[in-house]
């Protein structure tokens, strides 16, 4: 036994090394780039490559030829006067409290109703400065910096709002005044929102700056807000949705990461919320960039970049959703329970897990919800889905405290064996081997139930961290108000944290779950192994090694184990009692074998 449990902890470290190895080539933590630094007179729209003086764009003539030492700037003295002060606008849909600037036409807060990030709800659509709102233009590419001009403002209906500002492109061999129009709609009670952009110039003009139309951001930031990803609580995946799958993409930490094809829509996710940008048509191009700003450490942005145009207007239509990453909430816009009519867009791909674990933790899940409603409470979810676990494995325990007793009727020629070829390893193998076999023995029977448990508790490790209905999901009140976060029954003051540990406060569910695993390995050890230096190791130093590794770990995770070892003690005390007849029996037979034969009297 003792073997078969050493070579157990053996292979288990070997998939967990393994395990964040793959981890680490797939989700590597992404590194910020160096900030960069550009200024810009206000209404002005120009280059801002990073480290340079900003470069105006081309000049657009009739035909939509570009043109060199052109720039466009707001119109002044047209048919339509625009205010020189910004004001904004607040709306209210139920679930999101949305407000917009005239600066830019740009959204500078969206914050979600029914989700808080501390004392306030959480801000998706974090900048960190008028140039840096969500959704706003610019007449360029992604480097360059956008319209921040004060606009016209028309509030529609009660969630509709339009922005409208005249632009001319200047430096070419005539003035080419263009109207901008910015139309957000929003719904009642939706996550996802609509935006119209209408670029209405004189007939025979074409929009070509740089090779493009125009380049349309999201903010820097979504929330909740963070000054450096640790990519295991916090984290920004970067996806695109094209042809029916589903890709992660690996962003370039250097600057923007523009995507090859064109998808149907592409999104940033977090840990809990997600934003989605659904371009119509999906021929416009889509990049990511996590290049720090001016005010924003760490960024995740998208930008979608619409191609030149050779006509003189153009109305383009895209639907941004932003909210959490719970599958019903996204599963509305595949089944058509949705105002905006929309069907089958697969959205829901962005909460599903990925990664070679993904299928057993999108079945802990699904199980996990079944007890949910059964149950409304997610601790008790836990509990029951635990229990159902040790349930179906179950029968791999009770063969695996067979084999247990099976190995100390072994032992004794195991012993022999060992003693024998003591200095001839490669004999001692072969004849071991042969040994099992003539016996129908395999020694890692006994190994199977742990080795099992590990791809478990990785998947539903991954499962507390990314599944949004444990957020903020309450065991016990006033001590595990949230099972995706660590509890605390006290809380150290003023953000001090224990020196070298770095604890913030002191838990109790990482005590309970080391008496938890001591009491379990002191009920199922054997006689044999008591002694053992390597035994108590493993008894004693392997439930103390993890205490630290899990001291911060969600606490659902830990109720999860708990339970695990409270259950399985139980087994092991009924497996004890049930084959107490055959441990006895194997005892007999151990000392029987052990009897040395009585000596033959010599003849005389």
């Amino acid at each position: 036994m003792e073997k078969n449990t050493i070579l157990a902890v053996v292979l288990s470290i070997v998939v967990i090394v393994g395990f964040y190895v793959i981890q680490g080539i797939f989700y590597p933590i992404q590194q910020p780039a160096a900030p960069v630094s550009a200024e810009r007179p206000d209404g002005a729209v120009g280059g801002g490559a990073s480290g340079v003086s900003p470069v105006s764009p081309d000049a657009v003539q009739p035909g939509g030829e570009a043109h060199d030492g052109a720039a466009v700037a707001a119109a002044s003295g047209s048919s339509v006067e625009a205010p020189d002060h910004e004001e904004r606008i607040t709306i209210d849909n139920g679930l999101v409290v949305a407000t917009l600037s005239n600066a830019g036409g740009d959204i500078v807060s969206y914050k979600l109703k029914e989700h808080s990030d501390k004392e306030d709800f959480v801000e998706m659509a974090l900048s960190g400065g008028r140039e840096s709102h969500a959704f706003a233009i610019a007449f360029g590419d992604i480097n360059t910096t956008p319209v921040t001009s004060f606009f016209n403002m028309r509030r529609v209906s009660d969630y509709i709002v339009e922005f409208y500002r005249d632009f001319v492109v200047t430096g070419g061999s005539g003035n080419n005044t263009f109207r901008l129009i910015k139309q957000y709609e929003f719904r009642p009670s939706e996550y996802m929102f609509e935006l119209t952009i209408t670029l209405d110039g004189v007939q025979g003009m074409g929009f070509n700056f740089s090779g493009v139309s125009y380049t349309l951001a999201s903010a820097p930031q979504f929330g909740p807000a963070f000054d450096k990803l640790d990519q295991r609580y916090e984290y920004r995946h970067y996806y695109t949705y094209t042809n029916g799958k589903l890709k992660q993409e690996k962003v370039n930490n250097n600057g923007p990461t523009i995507i090859g094809n064109r998808p149907s829509w592409a999104g940033v996710a977090g840990k809990y919320f997600t934003f989605i940008a659904i371009p119509y048509p999906s021929q416009f191009a889509i990049a990511f960039s996590t290049k720090p700003e001016p005010g924003i450490a760490g960024t995740s942005r998208l930008y979608i970049t619409r191609p030149s145009l050779n006509a003189s207007r153009t109305e383009d239509t895209y639907r941004f959703y932003m909210g959490p990453k719970s599958q019903d909430a996204l599963a509305a816009y595949n089944n058509g329970k949705n105002s905006f009519n929309l069907t089958n867009t697969e959205l829901i791909k962005a909460a599903n897990t990925s990664g070679i674990l993904a299928p057993l933790e999108t079945g802990l899940k699904w199980l996990l919800m079944v007890f949910y409603k059964i149950i409304p409470n997610y601790g008790v979810a836990i509990i029951l889905l635990t229990l159902l676990v040790k349930v179906i494995m179950f029968p791999l325990t009770r063969k695996s405290s067979e084999s247990t007793l099976r190995m100390q009727a072994l032992s004794p020629k195991i012993k022999d064996l060992q003693a024998k070829y003591k200095d001839n390893p490669q004999k001692l193998n072969q004849e071991m081997a042969e040994f099992y076999k003539k016996e129908g023995y395999n020694p890692m029977a006994g190994c199977l139930p742990m080795l099992i448990q590990i791809p478990i508790f990785f998947a539903m490790y991954n499962l507390f961290n990314t599944h949004f209905d444990l957020r903020g999901a309450m065991f016990i009140p006033g001590w595990i108000p949230d099972l995706s976060l660590p509890e605390a029954v006290f809380s150290f003051p003023n953000n001090f944290s224990l020196p070298i540990l770095g604890w913030t406060a002191i838990r109790a569910l990482p005590f309970i779950y080391v008496a938890s695993q001591l009491l379990y390995g002191k009920i199922t050890e054997t006689p044999g192994q008591v002694g053992g230096m390597q035994m108590k190791i493993m008894m004693y130093g392997m439930p103390i090694m993890f205490f630290f590794i899990l001291y911060d770990v969600p606490s659902g995770l830990l109720i999860y184990w708990i339970m695990s070892n409270v259950l399985t003690l139980i087994q092991q005390l009924a497996l004890n009692k049930y084959l107490a007849p055959q441990r006895a029996a194997l005892a007999a037979q151990a000392e029987k074998s052990l009897k040395l034969p009585p000596k033959k009297k010599k003849k005389r």
